[in-house]
């Protein structure tokens, strides 16, 4: 556009009678053509926001599901003698969501799958709370919840214990408490659930279960370095000490971790914003050609719940 003469503000230096309409109209298309562009900009930042939320880059082994949880998938450079070697893992802010312990001894000892746990407790995923004697009812190792007690013995065996529902504001939401390297008598007071199981990875990021020939399918609690939550699960079968190095050279900063269950009984449910899968453990089968089978009711589940929103997250 040519400068107009009349007006300094355009660059000009005179007057003219029939300037100032002109001026108005190119400075009111020059306001709405910066509108538009702005206008422009905002919605393809907002289209990239919302069709990048729940996708996966190709960097991000994570696949966000909602605010503070996530599902990954991952192929451990130790392989499984039989099926894919993929091992599942949800990933839980506990900044976000809550965990609860289910127990059949604490619900008219009606055992259910993972699934039908979540369903009835409207739970957003849960996983094996650990293996069980056998009356089918109490856990293999120490288990409380709130006042409910599901086994009173702690078992000399098993070095872990997963702790949640803190009774003080300062400690971490959910930890595996070693009980190799902290100090479990000081720390069961302050808790309101604990369940004892086997520990897989110590507190120094070490594998501590013993060498052996046998392998089966798993289901395994973890906690990562950033104080997240892992419900870990594979159908492969490993046995114990693979599958706890496979954890170690994962890219998931996992930096504790205790067995949870295995063979046919180990169970992971997740349903959140249309994502949904059931992880089975499978017969072994060295052919492959082991069919997937029906989860079976389980006794004790760990399940997730978001957290009513809070201030700051």
């Amino acid at each position: 556009m040519p400068l107009n003469p009349a007006y300094p503000a355009l660059g000009g230096t005179g007057h003219d009678p029939a300037g100032p309409c002109f001026c108005y109209v190119w400075m009111e298309k020059e306001f709405m053509r910066r509108i538009t562009v702005l206008l422009v900009i905002l919605a393809t930042v907002a289209s990239i926001a919302l069709s990048s939320h729940g996708a996966q880059s190709k960097d991000d082994p994570w696949r966000e599901v909602d605010r503070g949880l996530y599902i990954g998938e991952f192929t451990p450079r130790e392989k499984s003698k039989v099926n894919d070697s993929k091992i599942t893992i949800v990933k839980a802010d506990p900044r976000v969501y809550s965990f609860k312990l289910f127990c059949a001894s604490e619900h008219g000892k009606i055992k259910m799958t993972a699934k039908e746990w979540c369903q009835k407790h409207n739970l957003l995923s849960a996983i094996n709370a650990g293996m069980y004697q056998e009356d089918g009812i109490r856990n293999v190792g120490y288990m409380k919840n709130f006042g409910h007690i599901n086994n009173p013995k702690l078992n000399a065996a098993y070095k872990a214990v997963l702790a949640f529902n803190p009774v003080e504001a300062v400690l971490p939401e959910i930890q595996i408490i070693d009980l190799k390297c902290q100090d479990f008598e000081r720390l069961r007071s302050k808790y309101q659930t604990l369940v004892q199981n086997i520990r897989m990875i110590s507190c120094r990021q070490e594998n501590v279960w013993g060498k052996q020939d046998k392998i089966w399918s798993m289901a395994v609690f973890g906690i990562d370095k950033g104080g997240n939550a892992l419900l870990i699960f594979t159908e492969s079968p490993y046995s114990g000490y693979e599958f706890a190095y496979a954890l170690l050279s994962l890219p998931i900063s996992i930096y504790s971790a205790m067995y949870l269950e295995g063979g046919q009984q180990a169970n992971l449910y997740f349903s959140a914003n249309d994502v949904e899968f059931d992880r089975i453990g499978r017969p072994i089968s060295l052919d492959g050609s082991d069919r997937i089978p029906a989860a079976r009711p389980i006794p004790n589940v760990i399940g997730i719940a978001k957290r009513p929103k809070r201030s700051g997250y």
